[in-house]
């Protein structure tokens, strides 16, 4: 999937006033932006506590990389409405199955060969700020494509209500994860899971850090 001049234009319109409601109206922080890599394939690994997320979220990375894309992939009941499809789709959203996926599977793939994606690696959202089990899914992604994978830390949202002003959240980068030793295990389910379980553990490392209750040791 490759985005023209235009998408990326109006996808850095759309962040930047995204972006006047979380950090100027609102106090949304973000730490840590120079640890995303400019260029390359890069996996933004986040926790999930807010519909926010996903909004929010680009602003965070296209804030500092305009006319960039942030892939991600989104659940496919929200591409039910024509103008919520043609809305999610330009934004650089594309749907996934519940179950396995195999389509989205290789889009993912093929989009960390040289482009930046967003995923959430529980699967799904843990509105009291909880860290759930990452997805042995993404290990297998990871495992595959070996991206520069950026443990994101999200903060608060999950406490916002829209609309509203002067509300706290905020986003921490983490430095690039390091799979090497990971790498040279065979490609099976448990090396897979290990390499998610890094990724959650460095997510929850930062969740500690800010001071966040995220339910891990």
């Amino acid at each position: 999937m490759k985005a023209s001049l235009l998408q990326r234009c109006w996808v850095t319109f759309s962040v930047y006033v995204i972006g006047f409601y979380a950090s100027c109206l609102n106090r949304f922080v973000i730490k840590g932006n120079r640890n995303v890599p400019h260029g390359g394939p890069v996996l933004i690994a986040s926790n999930h506590i807010s519909a926010y997320d996903t909004v929010f979220l680009p602003w965070a990375v296209i804030r500092h990389n305009p006319l960039q894309m942030l892939w991600a992939p989104a659940k496919e009941e929200l591409f039910e409405k024509t103008f919520l499809r043609l809305i999610y789709t330009s934004w650089g959203a594309f749907p996934v199955k519940r179950r396995r996926d195999v389509r989205a599977g290789r889009t993912l793939n093929n989009l960390l060969l040289d482009q930046k994606v967003m995923l959430f690696p529980e699967g799904t959202r843990h509105k009291d700020g909880r860290l759930g089990a990452g997805n042995r899914g993404v290990g297998k992604i990871i495992y595959d494509t070996r991206p520069a994978v950026i443990p994101t830390a999200l903060i608060g949202l999950n406490g916002w209500k829209f609309p509203g002003f002067r509300q706290n959240a905020a986003v921490v980068f983490g430095t690039a994860l390091d799979f090497s030793d990971l790498f040279e295990l065979p490609d099976c389910k448990e090396t897979h899971l290990l390499i998610v379980e890094r990724v959650m553990q460095a997510i929850a490392t930062l969740l500690i850090g800010e001071g966040a209750d995220c339910g891990r040791a």
